[in-house]
């Protein structure tokens, strides 16, 4: 099992590029990002885990950027995002950025994709929150359009593209529905969510990773209906607290990836906490 990790990066904490470095020395698979581009002050909706907002939200690095910065100091580590919300992105500009990291550090992007879940920084990128989800199921396709090898023409509901000339491409070739980088899908089970994966992911990217036992039977049945390969459907528990009991269930799961949170703190204090992950990371990959 392989494990990665994520962190809230911002203008407090550490660094990417020296959490990159140590990272890869340490033998950790990967680095996820997440994205806001801002928190409106007026705010209604709740913060998902209760209470109040955590300060890092509002502070929060943009993910590419970071991204980028990681992957010119590391050659091998896994880079990425934990979520980005594609319905606050112009897609023609987002397919390029995404392209371009994944070109630039050889193929080794993870696109994580979500809905989002505040609504008032949403509806400040012009977000009508009832279609969101078929907002990004639409910039999706436009972006796929992008990403094909031959120039390709797109109108959908939200949005269209001319036959277009677009590079860097991708490194990863088309994979059945799939092109682009590697894609998960966030987002909490449902038949909803399920069949966004099915239709344009290689995978669910759920947050906690708790109740799988029960889930995967459900979205394994929708990936098998969508007629993709059994073998090749993804499941990567984000934002898990590891333990040794934990690791062993995903492992039973036959997941072969997890994603460890980290503080979102200053150097001192992440590298404690990685001290402190280093027995699973050595149990996981034995």
């Amino acid at each position: 099992m392989r494990i990665a990790v994520t962190i809230f990066l911002t203008d407090e904490t550490i660094t990417p590029t020296r959490l990159a470095r140590e990272l890869e020395q340490r033998g950790f698979a990967g680095l996820y990002l997440p994205e806001h581009t801002h928190i409106p002050v007026e705010r209604t909706t709740p913060y998902p885990a209760g209470g109040e907002l955590p300060r890092e939200y509002g502070r929060t690095l943009d993910p590419f950027v970071a991204l980028g910065q990681a992957a010119a100091v590391t050659g091998t580590l896994g880079l990425g995002t934990g979520i980005t919300l594609v319905a606050q992105h112009d897609p023609i500009a987002l397919a390029k950025r995404i392209a371009t990291v994944d070109h630039l550090s050889g193929g080794r992007l993870t696109l994580g994709v979500g809905f989002g879940w505040n609504v008032e920084e949403a509806a400040d990128h012009g977000v009508q929150w009832r279609t969101r989800r078929e907002l990004v199921r639409d910039r999706m396709a436009l972006m796929r359009a992008l990403w094909a090898e031959e120039p390709t023409a797109y109108a959908g509901e939200f949005g269209a593209v001319r036959a277009s000339l677009a590079h860097p491409k991708p490194v990863r070739k088309p994979r059945g529905p799939v092109t682009g980088p590697r894609t998960l899908v966030g987002g909490a089970a449902g038949p909803k969510l399920f069949a966004h994966i099915a239709e344009y992911a290689d995978g669910w990217l759920p947050i906690g990773g708790r109740g799988l036992s029960e889930t995967l039977p459900s979205l394994r049945t929708v990936w098998a209906d969508a007629g993709r390969d059994p073998a090749a459907l993804q499941v990567v528990p984000y934002a898990v607290h590891p333990s040794p009991g934990k690791l062993a269930h995903y492992a039973g799961l036959g997941i072969e990836e997890v994603v460890a949170q980290l503080p979102p703190a200053g150097e001192a204090d992440v590298l404690r906490a990685l001290d402190a992950f280093q027995p699973y990371l050595s149990t996981a990959t034995a």
